[in-house]
């Protein structure tokens, strides 16, 4: 299942101390460094993201936040997706945790809507999520929720 990132900006609203630009060597472009694995990149500033990039409301008021993070309308968009460094492109967010009817933690859901966990049971259960979920991502994320709780589990 392909992932479709759904641009809410959760995942880089803490990148700010992780992604450093060392400095900027042009109207749009900079030299970066990825904190985590001491690995320098150059970013430039898509070209259709120039114009809410030049708005520096947003890291002004969010300064954990990634530098290259900006609102455009109801999204969270990078401004650099072209250029982000491989942590950001291969990062696939949480979108349900699972945990059993004490609250113990039993697994978890990813944006490509997978499950990792090793519980036997959950497993099971979700052969059944995967045969019965409906289409698309959107509609089947409050089902899967939906159904989970129906069948136990805590899920948040």
């Amino acid at each position: 299942m392909v992932f479709t990132c759904r641009q809410c900006g959760t995942c880089c609203m803490y990148l700010g101390d992780y992604i450093v630009i060392e400095r900027q060597i042009g109207p749009f472009r900079f030299e970066c460094e990825s904190v985590s694995t001491g690995t320098p990149f150059t970013a430039e500033v898509d070209e259709d993201k120039r114009e809410i990039f030049c708005d520096h409301t947003f890291p002004e008021q969010h300064p954990h936040a990634c530098r290259f993070l900006r609102p455009d309308g109801t999204l969270l968009r990078c401004t650099i997706h072209r250029d982000s460094p491989a942590q950001c492109k291969y990062y696939r967010c949480v979108t349900m945790r699972v945990a059993d009817p004490e609250g113990r933690p039993l697994g978890y859901v990813t944006g490509a809507l997978a499950l990792h966990a090793d519980d036997p049971t959950l497993r099971s259960v979700w052969e059944i999520v995967e045969k019965m979920r409906p289409k698309p991502d959107n509609e089947a994320e409050p089902w899967i929720a939906a159904f989970l709780r129906e069948k136990g589990y805590r899920v948040e």
